[in-house]
């Protein structure tokens, strides 16, 4: 067929479609504008989520990411014989055909600066420099045995939320907002907090929606200033003229989705009337100085600054306002040794005072109001820390090079057990021993408790079923976590 020919037939269906008030942008509109006012609050525009699968334990998302990596042997993996050899060189098989960043040569072992303290009922070994996390470890599931296939920290951050390891995927909240829809229609089901200076190593593609439609990207609240950029009216404009713009554009983008039929203008017209609500409903949430002074010392919190602990704060207050995924990423825990701003010895205390408290209080906070047996709170890093001393360079400082072969984290809250450790690392803390989980397996296992089965969960784009785990059945729920 002529490619004229082609493009006047495209028309004509088009022209047909959009005069019989039967286009798909209609047919859309008319079939969700019932869902509107519905408990799932699916705006206009949206398509019904395909979930839950299941019930849910967790209703929202607390995950706290602090980007760079801490290092477990100095927090959470408490090794005495890698304190007795330290400064020996360490074992050959340690680098015999090992990728490392920054290592060369045969490095020296590094055992922890730091002494380690036991908490709870699990006797769970905590360091001296988070003592507040330590008190909350009764309350939590500690991971020792997590793992990654990627060493440096863009595609290894890619990899932990959006399970690959490219730039172009949808991270899990994307994925969470898709899949369950949000609980309330005047804020983002999918919101990001940032602290610690600039964005995390991976950037803004950690909250991107890849490929979903671009209504479930993470919103980025800012701690000072407007909540979100351009949220206020300009001068000259108030609340009736915005609302007759609004109505103006909706009429523009439905007549263009008619022509050209792109989801995206669906979208458009969604993120457009989100923006509207959220005009009224963001400023208020954002503004803590309602809180009480009692808990603005638990988390030592202080309004009207951006930090950390604001943040955590914040988390809590999104998530009982019906926020789904709340992320909070910490940037600067990067500890090399190549000076004093990213050693063990003056960085990474500085990094654990940042955050201790605010941390722990989240967790207290939640437990209190009732709210941590429907709320997971995941804290972690993007993969673990070298036995090693890097000494990039000859540097004097102590540090730490990127592993990906075990790491710590830990899960609390929605169902899993409280005050349990789970997996094992060798006498040295450089190989698992026991209870291996992957970066795929928390994927699989955080959306379980969601109510999301992922492997079901997929999408359709360039001819694939795209889904959050990626292509291959490599995952599995840790059902042994749960209580």
């Amino acid at each position: 067929m002529n490619p004229l020919d082609t493009q006047r037939s495209m028309l004509t269906r088009r022209a047909f479609l959009a005069s019989s008030g039967l286009s798909l942008g209609a047919m859309a509109l008319a079939d969700l504008s019932n869902a509107e006012g519905s408990a799932s609050g699916w705006a206009v525009g949206d398509r019904r989520p395909p979930g839950p699968h299941h019930k849910p334990r967790a209703r929202s998302v607390i995950y706290l990411h602090m980007s760079g990596s801490p290092p477990q042997l100095d927090m959470f993996d408490n090794k005495p014989r890698l304190r007795e050899l330290h400064g020996s060189l360490c074992p050959k098989s340690f680098i015999e055909g090992k990728r490392l960043a920054f290592i060369k040569g045969h490095p020296t072992l590094l055992g922890s600066p730091y002494s380690f303290g036991r908490y709870g009922k699990s006797d769970a070994e905590v360091s001296e420099l988070v003592p507040h996390m330590g008190q909350i470890m009764d309350k939590a599931t500690l991971i020792r045995s997590m793992y990654t296939d990627q060493f440096n920290h863009g595609p290894a951050e890619l990899r932990l939320f959006t399970g690959d390891q490219d730039v172009g995927a949808a991270a899990m909240g994307s994925w969470a907002s898709w899949g369950l829809g949000t609980e309330n229609r005047n804020l983002p089901s999918f919101v990001v907090l940032t602290s610690g200076g600039t964005d995390p190593s991976a950037g803004k593609s950690v909250w991107s929606s890849g490929f979903l439609p671009s209504a479930h990207q993470g919103v980025r609240l800012r701690g000072s200033g407007d909540p979100i950029l351009y949220v206020t009216d300009p001068k000259g404009m108030d609340r009736d003229l915005r609302r007759r713009t609004l109505d103006a554009l909706a009429a523009l983008n439905q007549r263009r989705f008619e022509q050209q039929g792109d989801p995206e203008t669906e979208a458009r017209i969604s993120q457009y009337e989100l923006a509207f609500r959220m005009q009224a409903s963001v400023p208020e949430l954002m503004d803590i100085g309602r809180e009480p002074e009692d808990v603005h010392e638990l988390y030592g919190s202080q309004p009207g600054q951006a930090s950390f602990a604001n943040n955590c704060l914040l988390a809590r207050r999104l998530v009982e306002s019906g926020v789904r995924w709340v992320q909070l990423y910490d940037w600067g825990w990067d500890t090399h040794g190549t000076g004093s701003g990213d050693d063990l010895l003056t960085a990474l205390p500085k990094k654990c005072g940042e955050t201790d408290q605010a941390v722990a209080a989240l967790v207290q906070d939640l437990d209190r109001r009732g709210l941590l047996d429907e709320t997971l709170v995941v804290w972690g890093g993007e993969f673990g820390r070298t036995s090693m001393n890097e000494a990039r360079n000859g540097s004097t400082y102590w540090g730490r090079d990127h592993h990906p072969g075990c790491f710590s984290l830990w899960m609390a809250g929605a169902g899993i057990h409280r005050g349990r450790i789970v997996g094992r690392t060798d006498e040295l803390g450089y190989e698992i021993e026991e209870g291996a989980i992957s970066v795929n397996d928390l994927q699989d296992t955080i959306m379980y408790l969601m109510g999301v089965d992922t492997h079901q969960l997929r999408y359709p784009y360039q001819g694939l079923d795209r889904r959050l785990i990626g292509v291959a059945d490599h995952s599995t729920v840790q059902h042994h976590l749960f209580s």
